[in-house]
């Protein structure tokens, strides 16, 4: 099995590219927050994948690992704009929210890079035998 592509490693590296969409969303959120009918951009990666990966829990005919690492392949972040405004100029960003948001990513984001990087020290061992 190629450790660079096992399902663990993919699902990280669609979670960091998850969360680097996320981050730059909010950013674009917080910079127009004073922009009359600007609305908020929301990021959506787990809820599509949850539904995709509920489906592969009963194979047919192949392998339950490759029916999932052929989900994490397919499965795409999704950036959707609501249609409804917070404020009288239409605007719906709430900065608080967006500031918080920001965190919250941003501890996530370290996360998955701390769990990459320990990933690659056990291959790292490994591949020196260590």
């Amino acid at each position: 099995m190629d450790f660079l592509s096992c399902n663990s490693q993919v699902m990280l590296e669609k979670s960091m590219g998850f969360l680097w969409t996320k981050q730059a969303a909010i950013l674009d959120n917080i910079a127009n927050a004073e922009t009359p009918e600007y609305k908020e951009k929301i990021v959506t990666f787990e809820e599509s994948l949850r539904q995709q990966l509920e489906q592969v829990q009963t194979p047919s005919g192949q392998g339950v690992r490759r029916a999932v690492a052929q989900v994490l392949d397919q499965a795409e972040v999704q950036v959707t704009v609501p249609n409804e405004a917070k404020r009288m100029d239409d605007n719906s960003v709430d900065t608080t929210e967006q500031m918080v948001e920001a965190v919250r990513n941003s501890y996530q984001l370290q996360y998955v890079m701390q769990s990459i990087s320990t990933e690659l020290a056990v291959l790292r061992s490994a591949i020196r035998g260590q």
